[in-house]
């Protein structure tokens, strides 16, 4: 059996290399505002997806059908942003996320490998975690409309709206089981 090893390095996005280098009218500043705004964006999804699709696998009570759909028809959601995320960094001449280890180095949303977590504990952490990214996306959208990236700050502003209705989803859910406890 052979160990790999692997070092943390850190990984570039920007400038892109000669045959990803996307031509866009951004300045070279401009790009890499906007690549470095919207990456860790790209992570913090990642790690939401699968904390999401975590608690979807590993839920358990009264409440299972309710929340197993939901985790799982948000973990879909989050999943399509990436791409929308992604595309929108390479459009301006960035690179993106690369590996696992490039996503832990840029993300923000913690993980969760907790042996069990009660549903709502789970509900409870993934509203702090959508809210936590829809603060994040609105510092991001900030920057895109100060660097002249009208359309990413738009895609950006679609990406809020739907984090937004999660974090309500999971915060109405939060008063049911207030109210039953």
């Amino acid at each position: 059996m052979t160990t790999r090893q692997t070092t943390k390095t850190q990984v570039r996005l920007f400038p892109a290399p000669a045959p990803l280098a996307t031509v866009t009218d951004l300045t070279a500043q401009e790009a890499q505002a906007v690549t470095e705004a919207v990456n860790p964006l790209i992570a913090d999804a990642f790690a939401l997806y699968v904390k999401t699709k975590n608690f979807h696998w590993h839920l358990s009570g009264s409440h299972f059908r309710d929340y197993h759909l939901l985790f799982d028809e948000q973990a879909d959601a989050i999943f399509e942003s990436i791409d929308i995320m992604a595309e929108r960094v390479r459009r301006v001449g960035g690179t993106t996320i690369r590996s696992i280890s490039h996503i832990n180095q840029l993300q923000t949303i913690g993980d969760d490998n907790n042996d069990f977590v009660p549903p709502g504990e789970m509900v409870k952490r993934l509203m702090e975690d959508n809210a936590h990214i829809a603060q994040n996306i609105r510092a991001a959208i900030e920057v895109c409309d100060r660097n002249r990236d009208s359309a990413t700050s738009n895609a950006l502003q679609g990406i809020l709206d739907e984090t937004e209705r999660r974090k309500w989803f999971l915060f109405e859910v939060m008063q049911g089981i207030s109210n039953t406890n």
